[in-house]
């Protein structure tokens, strides 16, 4: 009996955030032996397509399915298209769209029309879902500007977070020459860490708030005679010397604005790391603590990761990242929603009248002297935080969620027929056969 042929089409070779949740989204299904994959890369944005290596087994898996092109020689049973939305394109006799969702109150038309054009959606987080089945629109008559309808999702949305390689990501105590010797250049023995990019829109608009963590950083702990560090793990779109240096300029021009006399460390670290460098990193010794003033994750992939290295944890109570982050187990912080800016969203993705979350940077700025003086509190919660999502959220649990949706959903195909034609026996030229005619009577 054949496996139903199965196409995903999604950003696989690219080291962004939907590279690595298209990745762990072939390896699932590779694992569940159930079905014959076939893998079409899309590029994503500028991001590098360097991710796969020949020599890890768990990539060669995935380069070992990949097409050129997506001719096959025949419709797949299943699409599973790992994109945003607005490109979801059905293809095959049932279609599954996986989008790492939304980050804000509000999402662009075409998302809608994009998720209604498959049979099912997949989203990352609670509040993905949530939000997304909320969402609608008023469809206008073009001349007489009357309703005519609603466009909302009407196709179900299921949720399935994206899992943790728990064989990279754990609690260790073995540290490359390499990092050892570049930490060995920040003086200080506590450091809050954040990790992300550093993206569009300006002081208080950049979607991970890093300008204004920086900001409260500096302010918090200004002319304090044993102040902790700030390790900044972040790029803008690229790993360019171009790139380093516009982010350290925005760091520069943030110190410059605060008024003090001394003013603690803010460290940046730019570069393309892999993922057992970025768990040696999170379970450095000098790293106390995990932070960010994200206004909104549609997961937040990146805390999951960092949580497991059972050191606290300090992320706004708002958006998908809640989903693994208990709030007697880790930091969450306070704040107000607020509208989302125009600049801080590209065309096409931007949504009138969005809202977003923003912390009370007062408030935060309490809770980050505090964990800095009582650390010892907030790290016995962190360690049962990260045994936790050590369990609850590895790649191997999010496999079992995924093989319980698609077998929920997903319809039996029915197998190809191959007729079996009787033998025939060839008729030799030198015996023809022998017509008898019926007896001819002559007509008068």
């Amino acid at each position: 009996m054949s496996k139903p042929l199965v196409l995903v089409t999604g950003p696989v070779a690219t080291r962004s955030g939907y590279g690595a949740h298209s990745r762990d989204i072939c390896r699932s299904l590779i694992d569940m032996e159930k079905y014959d994959i076939k893998i079409f890369p899309v590029r994503w944005g500028t991001t590098p397509q360097n991710a796969l290596n020949e020599e890890d087994p768990n990539d060669k898996v995935i380069i070992d399915r990949l097409m050129k092109d997506v001719n096959l020689e025949r419709q797949p049973d299943v699409h599973i298209h790992v994109v945003i939305p607005n490109e979801f394109q059905p293809v095959a006799k049932y279609n599954i769209g996986i989008t790492a969702g939304i980050e804000t109150t509000a999402c662009p038309p075409e998302w809608i029309e994009g998720m209604n054009r498959m049979d099912l959606n997949i989203v990352p987080s609670k509040f993905t879902k949530e939000t997304l089945e909320n969402m609608s629109f008023d469809r206008v008559d073009e001349q007489s500007k009357e309703k005519i309808g609603e466009l909302k999702v009407n196709k179900p949305i299921e949720v399935l977070f994206e899992g943790t390689d728990t064989n990279i990501f754990k609690k260790t105590k073995l540290f490359s020459k390499e990092l050892t010797d570049k930490f060995s250049e920040i003086k200080e023995d506590f450091c809050f860490l954040f990790v992300g990019h550093w993206l569009q829109g300006d002081l208080g608009n950049d979607r991970k708030d890093l300008g204004m963590l920086i900001k409260t950083f500096y302010e918090t702990f200004k002319n304090t005679k044993k102040a902790p560090a700030l390790v900044v793990k972040a790029s803008g779109a690229t790993f360019s010397i171009m790139d380093r240096r516009d982010v350290l300029q925005k760091i520069e021009d943030i110190k410059e604005s605060v008024d003090a006399k001394v003013l603690p460390n803010v460290y940046l670290i730019h570069g393309d790391f892999t993922d057992e460098e970025m768990n040696e990193m999170y379970n450095h010794p000098k790293i106390k603590a995990h932070v960010t003033f994200t206004h909104g994750e549609g997961f937040g992939r990146p805390l999951l990761e960092a949580s497991i290295s059972q050191k606290p944890v300090i992320a706004p109570n708002w958006s998908g990242h809640v989903d693994f982050l208990n709030k007697n187990l880790s930091v969450l912080l306070g704040g107000t929603m607020k509208k989302v800016s125009k600049q801080s969203f590209q065309k096409g993705i931007y949504v009138k009248d969005s809202y977003w979350f923003t912390v009370n940077y007062q408030m935060a700025s309490k809770i980050l002297k505090n964990v800095f003086s009582n650390y010892k509190k907030f790290s016995l919660n962190s360690a049962k935080q990260g045994t936790l999502n050590n369990s609850k959220f590895s790649l191997d649990s999010m496999t079992k969620v995924f093989q319980k949706i698609l077998d929920g959903n997903v319809p039996e195909f029915p197998q190809e027929v191959k007729l079996k034609l009787p033998k025939l026996k060839k008729v030799k030229d030198s015996e023809p056969p022998k017509i008898t005619l019926p007896t001819l009577k002559k007509v008068n």
